[in-house]
């Protein structure tokens, strides 16, 4: 195995149509989602078997921009306010900032390099994007990145998502979601739903 080495990074956007000032949300935080701050975000990884097909990066950008279109947050940023009377108050902005994309390469190694180790083998850290950082820090980096990176038989698709903007099962919502438009279904089968419910007696910001 050799390290992984980066080809390139990409801002991801949703298309221009879906960009305009109306579809600009604020998604207020609820107290489950601040306990989520100080901690690490989450990260999943894809592994497939197969030979490279040609410009597959490419239709892997154009069908996430097109996912993204559906997944407002997932574009946005983490907005931490500090107010004159000491109060401190957490938002997500659906501006259309992006997602980050990376694609990365390392052509020694396999698939099997990866699954045959009994223990994780310490060129899978390589394969994910924003390692070590914790969700406040949304406020200046993605709250969504994704590497592929091209293996010698395979490629693997890794994530890394803010945990205040989605959960384990809205992430894997947003994951099957980017499956069907990659495959060229022009809209999803489940659309997401963003409303947050706060307790009783708790006012949004």
């Amino acid at each position: 195995m050799e390290a992984v080495q980066v080809i390139s990074t990409t801002t991801i956007k949703a298309p221009p149509s879906h960009n305009n000032h109306d579809s600009v949300q604020k998604i207020d935080l609820t107290p489950w989602d601040l306990q989520f701050l100080p901690i690490e975000t989450i990260q999943e990884g894809l592994l497939f078997r197969n030979k490279h097909t040609k410009n597959q990066i490419e239709h892997l950008q154009h069908s996430l921009s097109s996912t993204l279109a559906f997944f407002p947050p997932l574009a946005g940023r983490l907005v931490i306010l500090q107010h004159h009377d000491n109060t401190v108050s957490s938002h997500i902005v659906c501006n259309n900032a992006g997602a980050l994309f990376v694609h990365a390469v390392a052509d020694n190694t396999t698939v099997v390099d990866i699954l045959q180790p009994k223990y994780v083998p310490p060129i899978v850290c390589s394969l994910f994007p924003l390692n070590g950082v914790k969700n406040h820090e949304g406020t200046s980096q993605p709250v969504l990145a994704v590497q592929v990176t091209e293996l010698l038989d395979g490629v693997f698709i890794a994530f890394t998502i803010n945990h205040v903007v989605a959960d384990g099962k809205s992430f894997w919502h947003f994951v099957n979601s980017w499956a069907e438009i990659s495959r060229g279904i022009p809209k999803i089968s489940k659309i997401p739903f963003f409303e947050r419910f706060f307790p009783v007696g708790i006012d949004r910001a």
